[in-house]
């Protein structure tokens, strides 16, 4: 049974995507890890300690477990690599590049997930193309181009089985978002169920990619394990779900919550999503090994919903019983 080494597993990708896996391969296949000591122990499941930028520890670990596939999650993600920029390159440039070379040296298979960050203010808005300008404003992109890049050059010089995705902004229930520019879209959820009320770091017209969590996990899965012939792009696919602007998620919630209000503060952020693609072409992935995604925005938001409205009362029923 292939085993499997999953970093960054406690972020917000990583939590929905190891249960994924554990489901698929059997829990005790799969190996967390992180930064972090986990604050929830299960007997069943197996979490290590560890810093991915510390080579000499992450070969300790692939041999002790005699990893097959390392899904690489461990990263710095757009909003707080601004304020961050040096850990960011760090993480997310040294860190992968452990990752290739610990694959090179041990014939794994790597996933490593992209962003539309690597797109910038050049790049076409509408329809952006697989092949276009990838000219990012941040230094959360220019980590991901370069990322693209040394899978590109991994894949091709040393035969590395690298698989990516140019993933937009993921919409979950069951992790808090992780310092993005596309958090307000899983915020918003949480504020108009509790307060009625959130403020809005975008302008109500910024429309971004969006994707619902179990179809990002689904596009995962799909992509690591589609036959190797169907990988042509080993840089990274481009691959998307919807696109919806913040008006259009505040109207489509307000159909479920009518009291709710948005109020638009433009921060900081506002000018990262402005570089960022409107309408993202995916066919390549479409193509190549069959992506389809499932979620609309009205099952997005519906969902989405009731899944936090069930937790808020498990949490409350919890607290009476104290």
């Amino acid at each position: 049974m292939t085993k499997i080494l999953v970093t960054g597993s406690r972020g917000q990708l990583g939590s929905d995507l190891v249960i994924a896996l554990r489901q698929h391969y059997g829990a005790i296949n799969v190996i967390e890890s992180g930064r972090q000591a986990a604050s929830d122990h299960h007997d069943s499941h197996i979490y290590e300690l560890l810093d991915v930028t510390d080579r000499t520890q992450l070969q300790h670990l692939i041999q002790q477990y005699q990893i097959q596939t390392i899904y690489h999650l461990a990263g710095v993600l757009s909003a707080t690599g601004e304020q961050h920029p040096d850990r960011c390159w760090d993480v997310n440039i040294n860190g992968l590049r452990n990752i290739l070379e610990a694959a090179k040296s041990f014939g794994l298979q790597v996933f490593f997930p992209s962003s539309i960050a690597v797109f910038g203010p050049h790049t076409p808005k509408l329809d952006t193309p697989q092949v276009t300008v990838e000219d990012p404003s941040t230094i959360y992109g220019i980590t991901k181009v370069t990322g693209e890049l040394l899978c590109h050059y991994y894949a091709h010089h040393f035969g590395v089985d690298v698989r990516s995705l140019r993933l937009p902004g993921i919409i979950s229930y069951s992790a808090p978002p992780g310092g993005g520019t596309t958090d307000f879209a899983v915020e918003i959820f949480s504020a108009a169920l509790t307060s009625g009320t959130y403020t809005c770091f975008v302008r109500p017209d910024t429309r971004l990619p969006m994707m619902y969590m179990p179809d990002a996990i689904r596009a995962i899965l799909g992509i690591m394990q589609a036959n190797a012939a169907a990988i042509k792009i080993r840089s990274s696919y481009n691959i998307t779900a919807i696109s919806f602007s913040a008006a259009e998620l505040v109207s489509e919630i307000q159909k479920h919550l009518p009291q709710f209000i948005c109020h638009y503060v433009p921060d900081f952020r506002q000018t990262i999503a402005d570089s960022w693609p409107a309408v993202i072409d995916d066919s390549k992935a479409r193509a190549d090994w069959g992506w389809q995604h499932q979620y609309d925005l009205a099952a997005i938001v519906a969902e989405m919903l009731e899944k936090l409205s069930g937790n808020r009362k498990e949490v409350e029923v919890g607290a009476l019983s104290l």
